[in-house]
């Protein structure tokens, strides 16, 4: 459906590299990264704003490096909305049907359509400045929508939503999309919204693809130590890896740390996970787990959660509930056991 075949862009304090893509029909696609890697470029090349110095784009089996935005049939939501101010929500959205001048009955019809969508009926005299933040992105998504695109393309749309608002919002524009299943392109550095939101996700940095693949696939096993610490992992280590008999494990300095991977010995990075380490007052023994004998060092609240820093020969950091802290009396200094499987780490 989209393809990005080998793309740079060079715009002087930042360049774009060898960007290659392909997003399937009707897929929602998210590509995640820090502010300032380069994903707003991409959606505007694939929306026409910017030529490539180099590489092509094609949208359904054609060429369209050199083609005008106009004729490319691509909606684009940016995070500011764009919204006209001296035009009311109804004329808002019917803004690209009028200047195609497309029938009133037609304009009727397809307005009726999109505004219950998006559940903004009620909202068609009213005028932008009078809208709550989630009412102008609804808006937003109506107008670019109304011209049934064939992408649709959306700039950290959720950027500026409180995190309830965001929360809810994000169910809404997945139902969205599961109903008029139009192929979107979602750009954001919340990897939250790619967990709830994405098929699949690609991860940027300093404008380059660092790894494609499901949320799940992304969350739990990246593939270079960027993503690895973008995605929330927190125990990230360098280590040898090798084996005695049928177990396999990665020295990691004075901690030998048990491991499920099938790579070759040698010089390798490990990570897991702070949410799966628990923690014990007592070891607990099998085969398919890692226990180390650790010292609290420090206890941090993170909402209904408290992240644990731990001694453990190397630095680990673990997540437990408050129950968890009250049932075991842990404070800074207390002995404990970080016990964790040896599926939860990931070598790379």
């Amino acid at each position: 459906m989209i393809c990005l075949r080998n793309v740079s862009k060079d715009l002087g304090d930042f360049k774009l590299q060898n960007i290659n893509l392909d997003i399937e029909d009707n897929e929602y696609f998210v590509i995640l990264g820090p502010t300032g890697t380069g994903k707003t470029v991409i959606l505007e090349i694939i929306a026409g704003m910017y030529k490539p110095d180099e590489g092509e784009v094609w949208l359904n089996n054609r060429n369209v490096t050199a083609e005008y935005p106009e004729a490319r049939n691509i909606g684009f939501v940016y995070q500011d909305y764009m919204l006209f101010p001296h035009l009311n929500v109804q004329d808002n959205i019917l803004f690209a049907l009028k200047l195609k001048k497309t029938p009133k009955a037609v304009m009727k019809q397809k307005l009726g359509e999109i505004t219950t969508l998006l559940h903004i009926e009620r909202l068609l005299k009213r005028y932008p400045a009078t809208l709550s933040g989630g009412e102008q992105q609804r808006v937003a998504i109506a107008r670019a929508l109304v011209t049934e695109p064939a992408v649709l393309l959306l700039d950290e749309p959720l950027s500026a939503l409180d995190p309830r608002t965001k929360e809810i919002f994000q169910y809404e524009l997945k139902n969205v999309h599961e109903q008029i299943k139009t192929t979107a392109i979602h750009i954001t550095h919340d990897f939250n919204e790619a967990l709830v939101l994405a098929d699949r996700v690609g991860v940027m940095f300093d404008g380059k693809i660092e790894q494609v693949g499901t949320p799940g696939e992304v969350f739990q096993k990246p593939q270079s130590e960027f993503v690895a610490e973008f995605m929330g992992m927190e125990n990230i280590f360098c280590g040898e890896l090798g084996e005695a008999g049928c177990a396999r494990y990665v020295n990691v300095g004075p901690v030998r740390i048990c491991v499920a991977s099938k790579l070759e010995g040698g010089r390798v990075r490990i990570a897991f996970r702070a949410e799966d380490i628990i923690i014990a007052q007592d070891e607990l023994f099998s085969s398919a787990q890692n226990n180390l004998p650790a010292r609290i060092m420090e206890i941090i609240p993170r909402g209904p959660f408290f992240k644990v820093r731990l001694d453990a020969g190397i630095p680990l950091v673990a997540l437990v509930t408050k129950q968890a802290i009250e049932k075991m009396a842990l404070v800074p200094g207390k002995h404990v056991w970080a016990i964790f499987k040896t599926s939860a780490v990931h070598v790379f």
